[in-house]
């Protein structure tokens, strides 16, 4: 006998849970997969759907990025303003310091805030962590919570000089001179 009951059942389906070794083992695993992916729906329509993560996807956090306030005469993919007018760079995400940011949930998700565009704001990350989940906090008192940093053009060429390896500059070319 190979053992109890299997002689005169099918196998179970492999559940998404088996460890790899059985995977591997398995002469028809590549079409058992082939078949589950076949069998996956992807849906472009997320109205219908509960699906709400607690961070924000890239895309959402791309997009929140670029209704952020421009920085003039800096490039826009690597400096904004947050709401209450503080610098951040893009590539200081979820740190302490001045220059530092979050994408903020502006109703937070503990309180039912999706994550999506329309409640994304990109936030200075002293001012969020200071936020927190209050809803009843006025832009008076978050200012007041802004840790403040005066940041010269020379700084923020030795930022981006030191995290891209060059600088560029904003694609506004209002106003102002470059002098060389």
């Amino acid at each position: 006998g190979r053992g109890r009951g299997r002689a005169t059942t099918p196998p179970p389906q492999r559940s998404k849970l088996s460890p790899p070794s059985a995977a591997l083992s398995d002469q028809s695993s590549t079409a058992d997969l082939i078949t589950e992916f076949e069998d996956l729906e992807v849906s472009a329509d997320s109205s219908n759907s509960e699906y709400n993560p607690r961070s924000f996807p890239y895309s959402v956090k791309q997009q929140c990025w670029e209704k952020a306030e421009n920085v003039k005469g800096r490039d826009p993919d690597r400096w904004r303003r947050d709401p209450l007018g503080n610098m951040v760079f893009r590539k200081l995400v979820g740190c302490p310091g001045c220059l530092c940011h979050d994408y903020d949930h502006i109703v937070p998700y503990s309180k039912g805030g999706k994550s999506t565009l329309q409640n994304c704001q990109v936030l200075q990350a002293t001012v969020n962590r200071s936020k927190g989940n209050r809803t009843d906090i006025s832009k008076a008192d978050l200012i007041q919570k802004s840790s403040y940093c005066r940041v010269s053009g020379r700084d923020m060429d030795l930022i981006e000089l030191s995290a891209y390896g060059n600088v560029r500059r904003g694609g506004d070319s209002s106003g102002g001179c470059n002098i060389q």
